[in-house]
């Protein structure tokens, strides 16, 4: 994911009532390159991204921290953001996108996912074998967010 400025315009696009400084996504892509993708579109624009990296087991860093370092040992793949544009949704590119960072997060031996569902997006993580806990998210994220997990040490139900 190299075009952060392109980033950075979707998650303000995506994200309007999340903003993160752009140096937190720059640090994301340092401290863990393999969890980070990019969804171009057919004009080789971005239409996409999403940023991962081992943390934590049933806890996520709080909205627009930076990390300074990744946990050793990790406990859990977090999930920190997947943001696709309207118009690049519908299309399975999302759900590819959770595959690959489950399929790092077994390659690193961690035994569960983690992130913060905002909005309205708690049924689609759902969908991907994903469910709440009772944990809860840092501040940063908002009222209606949610603590969700995924164990990776036996299959999700419909996942």
């Amino acid at each position: 994911m190299p075009d952060l400025p392109a980033a950075a315009a979707i998650a303000a696009r995506v994200h309007p009532h999340h903003p993160e400084d752009d140096a937190v996504m720059a640090e994301r892509l340092r401290l863990c390159p393999e969890g980070c993708f990019a969804l171009a579109g057919s004009d080789d624009g971005l239409r996409g991204y999403a940023v991962g990296h081992p943390w934590r087991a049933r806890s996520v860093p709080d909205l627009d921290m930076r990390l300074g370092a990744l946990p050793e040992p990790a406990g859990a793949w977090c999930i920190h953001d997947v943001a696709l544009v309207p118009e690049a949704r519908g299309r399975g590119a999302a759900g590819e996108v959770v595959a690959l960072m489950r399929g790092e997060a077994a390659r690193r031996g961690l035994p569960e996912m983690v992130l913060v569902a905002v909005g309205d997006a708690a049924g689609f993580w759902r969908r991907h074998g994903f469910r709440p806990i009772p944990e809860a998210p840092p501040p940063g994220y908002g009222a209606r967010a949610a603590l969700m997990v995924r164990d990776l040490t036996r299959p999700a139900a419909g996942a």
